[in-house]
């Protein structure tokens, strides 16, 4: 495999070397001068516009133009997500390529985000900027994102650590809201499906005065009615019942000055697990469910200083408390984070500066192992400070290469000093070829009770072998952005190639004991390798095309063993089509999905089970009609090809694993097992919707 992938490597670096060399006298005749500009005409002019770019923030945490940021920017527009209408982030976002929600349990659905193989604790979430998803949360707060907040999201791929902080290793999705300023006045979408998925998203607009605005946003998601088409006595997929307010305020100051605050209460109340389970059987152990409530507050905001220099202020605090049963087990926990972050941006001559300060404390409870003293017996919740500064300079050398060089330190009592420098550099020789490398280096602590899912659920027994250390890495990737004229339009290609090497690296081992999760440090190394590409095309009839497809190697290697171990739920190939079509009176076909080559799964010892999932593809299609009044009216089915796992509970008739040592029922000694689930099991549905906007 490491021939395959230096093989992929030989053809990027090949691609960027040819289309460089071949297109560089056409795109160097079309970098025009001012005495130039009135000259041209005809198509030439028409393909220089579609050249202006977007602005984007997420990767230098300052708004800059996508063409001039020298590290790697996605942008996805709310209209981009409808195509396929989901009622929550983490649905939406395996629309995006490389980017996976992959579900962890097959009973409570619950789910992380891996951006370029990595899993979800290496994800950083920022709402607006702000890290307010984060540990507890990654479980079941990112379902509680509705997608009507969104304005737009950005996705960094690779190292952002020395912005926002050391865990940021595998990459950065900020969400940005609606601004209320320039929101609708009121917007209402209702959907439903055939499974009986009932989602509200509701808004409007309200101003004080001409300065300032505010924006009130109502998400409410029901799915109550119980699915068991594969006859396992299991739901087919999780029970929600959940509640999202919203409320943001933008205040118009003086010389454009920045100022919002934001609020947002979620409650969820989520169960999966045996289809005559009720709430009386709650924690005991005569019927299985997985019962989750989930309580969250957040507030976030920015502040820019009414001084002469640029002095930004940005602020965050969540609360998050769980209360929850995997069986007979329970699981409460309550975690508090506030966060305060203070910058200068300062530009001299042909540097632009970040000079900032940064404030982090984390307040963190639960029942479980994880809080307790060195004695065993007493409860020692985690109060984590972290104090941070960090620095960048953004150098613009000349018209073609722009150098990023950043430095971010940290501090808390446990880990003490933490150094995360960061390297960027973008070649563009002409507005059709850029190429950008970025280098990082990545340091988390990890919360085991927290992120791993698996650690809690299903009938394992959690060992922990050792005092866990921080997770270090060195990171870097690669990109090349092609634009290639066609006619009055453009081709935009957009490749990657990435790598993460971990020298200390916490996952767990399923393979080992079939009844236990091995927790420990890693006596080796990891690796995350890979490459990506993407190709969107608008045609000059109303069909536009957005393909991408993803390559990844990602493996342990033990000390003083030979075979590499692949990463479980890390498919080799992966990717994603996009393919719309509006036809006259304002009707849009969109044929959406994602495609997952055979990916590792945690099998037990003679397991029947195979221990790689099959290929498969999650197709969707959509049929929209919009009206001149504000209206439109969608439909459509998920799940076009009918694909759902086979077997993905192991004993599901023995949930408590009472009858596990069974010699003539059961030699193998089979547990109850909930993590084999690769994929949603639920089967093609229809769906139909309602939008009402009015601006």
């Amino acid at each position: 495999m490491s021939n395959n992938f230096n093989f992929m490597t030989r053809i990027l670096f090949s691609i960027v070397l040819l289309s460089s060399y071949c297109f560089s006298q056409e795109a160097d005749s079309l970098q025009l001068n001012p005495s130039e500009k009135d000259s041209l005409a005809g198509p030439k002019k028409e393909i220089k516009a579609k050249l202006i770019d977007d602005v984007v923030i997420t990767g230098t945490i300052k708004p800059i133009s996508k063409s001039k940021s020298p590290v790697a920017v996605e942008i996805y527009s709310q209209k981009f997500f409808q195509k396929n209408p989901t009622p929550s982030i983490f649905e939406a976002i395996a629309m995006v390529n490389g980017v996976k929600p992959q579900l962890n349990c097959s009973v409570c659905n619950t789910g992380d985000i891996h951006i370029n193989g990595l899993e979800g604790p290496y994800t950083m979430i920022l709402i607006d900027g702000m890290p307010i998803v984060s540990s507890l949360s990654t479980v079941y707060g990112l379902s509680g994102i509705p997608n009507s907040l969104i304005d737009r999201i950005e996705v960094v791929k690779g190292p952002a650590s020395s912005l926002y902080g050391s865990e940021a290793m595998g990459g950065v999705i900020n969400i940005i809201t609606k601004n209320a300023l320039t929101a609708p006045q009121l917007s209402v979408d209702v959907m439903t499906s055939t499974w009986s998925e009932n989602n509200l998203d509701l808004s409007t607009k309200f101003s004080l005065g001409k300065n300032v605005a505010s924006l009130l946003s109502l998400n409410y998601f029901n799915f109550s009615k119980r699915f068991d088409q594969n006859k396992d006595n299991f739901t087919d997929a999780a029970l929600q019942n959940r509640v999202s307010v919203f409320n943001k305020w933008n205040f118009q100051r003086k010389e454009n000055r920045q100022a919002s605050f934001a609020l947002r209460y979620l409650y969820e109340d989520r169960f999966g697990g045996e289809m005559q389970w009720n709430k009386s059987y709650r924690g005991s152990t005569e019927v299985y469910g997985e019962s989750i409530y989930t309580n969250r507050v957040e507030a976030f905001g920015v502040y820019q200083w009414p001084v002469k220099e640029q002095v930004i202020t940005q602020f965050s605090y969540n609360y998050h408390n769980q209360d929850s049963f995997y069986g007979s087990n329970p699981f409460d926990a309550l975690q508090k984070v506030a966060f305060v972050q203070t910058y200068w941006d300062k530009k001299w001559g042909s540097h632009d500066m970040i000079l900032g300060l940064t404030f982090k404390k984390t307040f963190y409870d639960d029942n479980t192992p994880g809080t307790l003293s060195a004695d065993g017996f007493t409860n020692q919740p985690m109060k984590s400070p972290i104090w941070g500064a960090f620095i960048q300079d953004q150098w613009e050398i000349d018209s073609k290469n722009t150098l990023l060089l950043g430095y971010r330190y940290d501090y808390d009592k446990i880990h003490h000093s933490v150094h995360s420098p960061r390297f960027a550099w973008k070649f563009s020789p002409n507005p059709y070829h850029t190429l950008r490398f970025n280098f990082g280096t990545g340091f988390r602590v990890v919360n085991l009770f927290t992120e791993d899912h698996a650690a809690l659920t299903g009938s394992r027994e959690v060992v922990i072998k050792a005092n866990l250390k921080p997770e270090k890495s060195i990171n870097g990737n690669l990109n090349y952005v092609w634009k290639i004229p066609a006619g009055d339009r453009m081709i935009n290609l957009d490749a990657s190639a990435f790598y993460t090497y971990f020298s200390n690296k916490i996952v767990g081992d399923f393979d080992t004991e079939p009844d236990k999760i091995i927790y420990d440090n890693l006596h080796g190394y990891g690796i995350s390798r890979g490459a990506s590409i993407n190709v969107d095309y608008s045609f000059s009839f109303p069909l536009s095309i957005n393909l991408g497809v993803t390559y990844l190697d990602v493996y342990q290697k033990l000390d003083g063993e030979s075979e590499k171990s692949q990463q479980l739920h890390a498919p080799k190939w992966s990717g994603t089509y996009n393919l719309s079509y509006k036809f006259p009176s304002n009707v849009t076909v969109d044929f959406t999905g994602q495609f997952y080559g055979p990916m590792r799964l945690p099998v037990l010892p003679d397991d029947y089970r195979p221990e790689y999932s099959p290929f498969y593809s999650l197709a969707n299609i959509q049929v929209s009609k919009s009206f001149r009044s504000g209206f439109e009216v969608y439909c459509g089915m998920k799940n076009l090809f009918n694909f759902t796992p086979k077997d993905p509970l192991m004993r599901p008739f023995d949930p408590f694993d009472q009858y596990v040592d069974d010699p003539v029922n059961n030699p193998n000694h089979y547990t109850f097992d909930t993590t084999y689930g690769y994929a949603p099991m639920q089967k093609i549905r229809g769906f139909l919707g309602v939008k009402y906007i009015l601006k």
